[in-house]
């Protein structure tokens, strides 16, 4: 009897959920239809009747007249709308959205220029309109102020669609260029990771280079990779946005004891995607092959004294400042734990406009 009636409990709790997001999601693409509408009312508007600078205040103020207590309609918002219509314009044309309307501009554009194939082809699917019409304006406005080609923004939607990314995270993904890193990790998985879906999850879940900017240290080369280690832990919060927001921070140092004999793992997180631990060991300088070697020993421990029965067997990332591909391939011959090896970057290179202007780190140290 009680079974049954945890049962109806979680049916209705199902049904409660579904409900509500089924309401958050008509909400938000109401949302999104109204202010493509909004952004596309302004800019013929503007065009037709001449507006002036001073325009869009006076709308601004007028509609809070009008609209006692009206949010999300100040100035600064209404030109927010106006960049969403103009971004995507040639694309979408309200009526509805992404559907038929954007399947006849995709044949009419073709048909003039044929190379503009490939760029409708994913955007008039079904599964890109779900995902598009899923995610928040914010997001949105953030993706078409800080990326440039389409291929870009398709990534950062279906990705914040897909891992329900915050605004905090999708911006740290487009600040370390997620979409040139995904996928290109040096690893060992295809031959370690049977499961064809969560290698690929795998793959794609952790990059090939990782932005540290939150890490202040006047000179990379120098420190040491406790330093480093204290300096993450300081800010676990900014490196768990770095890695993926599917990880949980289980403990820095973390112990293992091996035949009475005590070995510690910089940084031990465990991925909700993956169900899996997942061993991070930064090292300071280049890669080197004997660093696998430990990391191998860290994840048959971890395997076999820690990881639960229903956990996928552990991954292991080598975090170090460079390495050489062709040593790393070399490398993963032979071990048959799942690991691969990443590189770090704690500031961002110096813009190319300040080159010569400015001495490097190495000359400034020296002048001072």
């Amino acid at each position: 009897m009680l079974s049954h009636y945890k049962q109806t409990i979680k049916e209705l709790k199902s049904m409660i959920l579904t409900s509500r997001y089924r309401a958050a999601a008509l909400a938000n693409k109401e949302l999104l239809l109204l202010y493509f509408s909004v952004g596309k009312l302004i800019v013929e508007k503007s065009k037709s009747e001449k507006w002036g600078s001073g325009t869009l205040d006076k709308i601004a103020t007028d509609l809070q007249k009008e609209l006692p207590g009206l949010r999300g309609f100040s100035i600064t918002s209404l030109k927010k709308m106006r960049v969403f219509y103009t971004e995507w314009e040639f694309f979408f044309s309200i009526g509805p959205l992404l559907t038929d309307e954007l399947k006849k501009t995709a044949r009419s554009a073709t048909k003039k220029n044929p190379a503009k194939a490939n760029e409708f082809g994913p955007l008039s699917t079904d599964e890109f309109r779900k995902d598009f019409l899923s995610i928040g304006f914010t997001h949105h406005y953030e993706i078409l102020i800080k990326t440039r080609t389409l291929d870009e923004r398709m990534f950062y939607i279906i990705k914040t669609a897909k891992e329900f990314l915050s605004v905090d995270t999708l911006i740290h993904a487009i600040k370390s260029q997620a979409h040139k890193k995904r996928g290109k990790l040096k690893s060992n998985f295809d031959t370690t990771i049977n499961d064809e879906a969560q290698r690929e999850q795998a793959l794609q879940i952790f990059k090939d280079e990782y932005l540290l900017d939150f890490i202040n240290i006047e000179d990379p080369d120098l420190v040491d990779e406790r330093e480093l280690e204290d300096a993450i832990v300081r800010n676990i919060r900014k490196f768990i946005l770095s890695i993926g927001n599917d990880f949980a921070f289980i403990g820095n140092q973390n112990r293992l004891v091996v035949d009475e004999e005590e070995f510690f793992i910089d940084l031990l997180f465990f991925n909700r995607k993956l169900q899996c631990l997942v061993a991070f060991e930064l090292k300071k300088g280049k890669f080197k092959p004997e660093y696998l070697g430990k990391m191998n020993f860290y994840l048959s421990a971890l395997d076999e004294l820690v990881k639960q029965p229903h956990e996928n067997p552990s991954i292991g990332i080598v975090l170090c400042k460079s390495k050489t591909d062709k040593v790393v391939e070399f490398s993963f011959r032979d071990f048959n734990k799942s690991m691969g090896v990443a590189t770090y970057k704690t500031s961002k290179e110096l813009p190319a406009k300040y080159k010569g202007i400015l001495p490097d780190p190495k000359a400034l140290k020296e002048l001072l």
